[in-house]
Order: structure tokens, then sequence, then C-alpha cells
């Protein structure tokens, strides 16, 4: 059995190994980390061997931290990242690689129509009927997008979003809100089979599914960096936040969000909890524009888009594709029938 899982910003570990009598045998690390001593990795090869192939991350973890020597130094890789590596192999979880790619960017819909799209290409991956795909939003009219989980009362003020001229919707995934201001962000979904993250642990797929993003946003001169659980950063703040929705079919919603120019007042006359973030840091004033994509890069935010989506088609061979009229005719169905309701909107009071 053969297991590859690339760290998020560090090294690609690889194993093999058997399975014999319900144990882990002739097991194997190797990879493009570093790693001092040199035999620390025969002591690494020799915690892992023997131990039951239902041991979880956490257990696979736990034994190679316990066999390192004093002072070891493991860069690029970690104690879990061996677990995880170890996991995808026994599920033989296939690879980014062993997918065909589509890169979807197409006309601006409503918000609630960019919601459903979502659930339907989601869905539709899932059961096998459309390739994993990468899809580039775009929107006609502001809305301040709440998590699924989330109150609406306590998130929004909706005197607030009607004077700036946002609608409010709810989404599938958890999470928190979304300001998506006309022009002033970048949001990207992920469909994607549950086999191409199988062996990981939920945080751990957050960062792998977004691993892409930050290639990108580095050879854009971002030091980008990805913080637990959802996170996307730099040394000048949070750039962004993921956020996922899983199916029972299999298929994953993995999308983000990531700021390119907010007005900062308007985001606290607009939500509520924007108030006691700020509030909570001391912060007098929002009167201020949240620009990290604009500022940290100087590029327009239509050039951004075009590095995210060369970027993410060198990597993956990922090609152009397209939304069907099938598709779109399903998302317009669940606008009607779910995301325009005000019981779906209210579901959390």
């Amino acid at each position: 059995m053969h297991g590859e899982y690339k760290v998020p910003g560090g090294k690609l570990v690889v194993v093999d190994l058997e399975e014999r009598d319900g144990k882990i045998a002739e097991f194997h690390l190797a990879g493009d980390f570093f790693l001092e001593p040199d035999d620390a990795l025969l002591d690494i090869d020799a915690a892992v061997n023997g131990m039951p192939v239902t041991s979880d991350v956490a257990a696979i973890a736990a034994a190679v931290r316990g066999a390192l020597p004093e002072g070891a130094q493991l860069l690029g890789f970690t104690p879990e990242s061996v677990g995880t590596a170890v996991r995808r192999a026994l599920v033989t979880a296939p690879g980014w690689s062993d997918f065909e790619w589509e890169v979807l960017h197409e006309k601006a819909v409503s918000p609630r129509m960019n919601l459903a799209l979502d659930e339907v290409l989601t869905t539709r991956v899932g059961d096998g009927r459309r390739k994993p795909t990468l899809r580039i939003w775009e929107w006609d009219e502001s809305a301040v997008v709440i998590g699924s989980f989330q109150s609406y009362r306590n998130e929004v003020d909706p005197d607030g979003a009607a004077r700036h001229g946002f609608d409010v919707v709810r989404r599938i995934s958890g999470g928190g809100a979304m300001l998506m201001a006309a022009g002033s962000i970048v949001t990207y979904s992920l469909y994607v089979p549950g086999s191409l993250v199988a062996g990981m642990t939920f945080a751990d797929s957050y960062a792998f599914l977004d691993d892409w993003v930050l290639q990108a946003l580095r050879s854009l001169g971002i030091d980008a960096v990805y913080q637990p659980l959802n996170d996307i950063a730099s040394a000048h703040g949070k750039i962004g936040g993921a956020a996922q929705k899983r199916l029972a079919n299999g298929g994953i919603l993995h999308h983000a969000t990531l700021s390119y120019d907010m007005d900062g007042q308007v985001m606290t006359e607009v939500l509520r909890i924007g108030r006691e973030k700020l509030s909570d840091k001391g912060t007098t004033s929002a009167a201020k524009r949240v620009d990290p994509l604009r500022s940290q890069t100087g590029l327009p935010r239509e050039q951004i888009i075009e590095r995210f989506i060369e970027t993410f088609s060198t990597l993956y061979g990922a090609e152009p594709g397209t939304i069907s009229d099938d598709e779109y005719a399903e998302a317009q169905a669940l606008v009607d029938a779910k995301f325009s309701t005000d019981a779906w909107l209210h579901r959390v009071p």
C-alpha cells in the first residue's frame, strides 16, 4: 500500500506499507522533508511497524513522537503528517492528479443563485455526474452571506443592510458571515469527492484543499499562511476564511472568501458581530478600508483571479468548463424552493 500527503506549506510525506494479520508491516517513510539526525528515519519506521491498521492519525503521531531521539528536528513535516499519510495508504486515497478537473468562471448571478449552484454542483460531483470542479464566483448585487448555523438577529443589522444595499442570504456551510460588496472580495468554491481527503482529519482537509491558493498568493508576493481551523492570513493580518459542507452522497463543498477591498465602517453598520470584534480589540474607529489583496499586490481584482485560475490549472491539469443549462435550471428551482424563502433565511432566528 502506498500513501502520500503534501503538508500545506511544507513537504511531501510518502509511506509504503503492507497489512499482515491486522497490523502494519514493512513500513517505510520517505519524502522531500528534512530530518535530523539521519537515523531518526529508522526510529519512525520502527515505531509504526506493528501498529494496528485501525490506528488513527493521533495514535500514529503519538507513536512517532515517542520514538524520536531527544533533540530530533523535523522540518517540513510533523508526526501528524506521517499519520495522515498512513491513513491515506490504508484507505487507498487518490491524489489531485488522479482526477480530471474543471475550472468555471462564468457570468455574474445573484448571491442566491451562487449559493444554489454550490449545492447543485457539489451534489453532482458526489453522484459522479460532474468532474471535480473549481468555480470562481461573480455576483450582480451586494449581499451578506451568513453561515448555516448563525443567528440572523445576532449577526445582521437589517436597517444597516438595507441602508447600504445588502441583501441577506444563508448558505449551507457553517462558519461566519461574509460581506460580499460588489468587487470587494474574491470567492471560490471547490466541489470534490470525499475520497480526495480520505484519511485526513476534518481540520487537515481545510489546509489541504486551500494549499493551491497559498501558492497562488505567494506567487503574487503575499507571504500567505494557513491558520487553523480555516483562516488564510499574512503578516499583515487575516486575508480570508474557508468553510465546508459534506453531503451524504460523498460530495464535499469547500469554499473560501478573500478580502480584496472592504469598507470597515460599512461592515460594522451591517454586521452586529463586527462591532463586538472591534470592541474586543480596543479599536475605536472602523472608518478604514480592509484591503489585503489590493494593498499587498497592487493588482486589480481580475488579475488576481487570473493568477488563481492559472495556478490551479498548472498544478492539477484543470481545463476550462461550463455550467450547463440543466445545472442552472436545477439551481434556479433550488433558489425558489429554498434560498429565497424566509423559512431558510430564519432557520436560526
